[in-house]
């Protein structure tokens, strides 16, 4: 696709105002569109299972068939398709454009830095102290659920626990580490036993191995095989009563070597680079990034017009100039990127954008 992702009914922005209108008759932002909303069943307790890196094309995979058997519809990843930025869509109930978690590598105007926006370190590893708990607007979708009575809680692995990232998502939630997946299974059904409650707990599994070892991979085969066990033992054990939703923050696409363009030129060097290889922000002059757009067969986009409706300040001062879209054939990796990688994600492309919507 090259056009924005929904933020207007079919996406996960909208999944999440959705949870929010049910659970408490009234939401931040638009719910699901009718056809996707009547999928989602009435409640008084939801748990909502986020598999990172489960895209719609990875439900191809013949272990997901669990997983896909469960899928009532096709749901699309705010752009930037990073974890972050879905992470802080599903946190506030807003898209980008409102939350302002606008990249993975993002740029922050009262640090003047780029910051990895998952660890809260530069691209050169050092740590960036910060507020990190006011990173997100207030209230954020936690807060507004406890002012009218239901409790979120997330479960988590364990050592995210008192993380950068965790204080920036989970402000007003109620956080529960897991240490391996049959405790995270447990912790999640033992805590959805009680009423009024949101229960969103995340699985990373699938990311981690499509990341590293390549959906090929014998070790991406077991992280599948992880979530599908994930879903089945939650969804097995649920109290009647609870429903059950699924999705996931992006999907994930493999690049070969021969795919991965490194820009090096050191006539480049002139721009700042943030972003994601997929989708890179870049400042500094117009015709290096056009020439770069040129070198690439890449894009030049105004980011302000992929990020949702009525993008606040804070949201624009952190975009790049321009943004540059990768070809759906290439990562596009600038000086400090990680090369290393086999799949990538953060860019436009179908694969990338569209996530299930599963109903257990």
């Amino acid at each position: 696709m090259s056009s924005a992702p929904s933020y207007d009914g079919a996406g996960l922005v909208n999944l999440m105002a959705e949870l929010e209108l049910k659970l408490t008759g009234q939401s931040a932002f638009r719910g699901l569109a009718p056809d996707l909303a009547a999928s989602i069943p009435e409640a008084d307790t939801y748990v909502l299972v986020l598999f990172d890196g489960l895209g719609v094309a990875q439900l191809g995979d013949p272990l997901a068939q669990t997983l896909a058997t469960s899928r009532s519809g096709t749901l699309e990843a705010p752009f930037p398709t990073t974890t972050s930025v879905s992470l802080a869509t599903i946190a506030t109930g807003l898209p980008p454009s409102r939350h302002g978690q606008v990249a993975h590598l993002m740029w922050m105007p009262d640090l003047g830095k780029v910051v990895n926006s998952l660890k809260w370190v530069t691209p050169a590893g050092e740590s960036v102290p910060y507020g990190y708990s006011s990173v997100l607007p207030s209230p954020n979708l936690w807060e507004r659920l406890r002012d009218s009575g239901v409790e979120p809680v997330t479960v988590q692995p364990g050592d995210f626990s008192g993380s950068p990232l965790s204080r920036v998502l989970y402000r007003g939630a109620r956080f529960e580490g897991a240490w391996d997946v049959e405790d995270l299974v447990k912790a999640t059904v033992q805590l959805a036993s009680e009423p009024r409650r949101l229960i969103f707990t995340y699985v990373p599994h699938v990311d981690f191995a499509g990341h590293v070892f390549g959906l090929e991979s014998g070790e991406f085969a077991e992280a599948m095989k992880v979530a599908v066990g994930v879903w089945e033992g939650i969804a097995s054990l649920l109290s009647p009563g609870v429903a059950l939703i699924g999705t996931a923050d992006h999907g994930l696409v493999e690049f070969a070597d021969d795919q991965k363009q490194l820009i090096r030129d050191p006539r480049f060097d002139e721009l700042r680079f943030g972003g994601d290889t997929r989708g890179l922000h870049l400042w500094g002059d117009k015709e290096l990034m056009s020439d770069l757009a040129d070198m690439t067969g890449g894009s030049l986009v105004d980011g302000a017009s992929l990020i949702g409706p009525d993008p606040t300040p804070e949201a624009l001062s952190r975009l790049g100039e321009r943004v540059l879209l990768a070809p759906d054939d290439r990562a596009l990796i600038p000086k400090g990127f990680d090369k290393r990688l086999r799949c990538y994600h953060g860019g436009l492309s179908t694969a990338e954008v569209e996530i299930p919507l599963l109903v257990g």
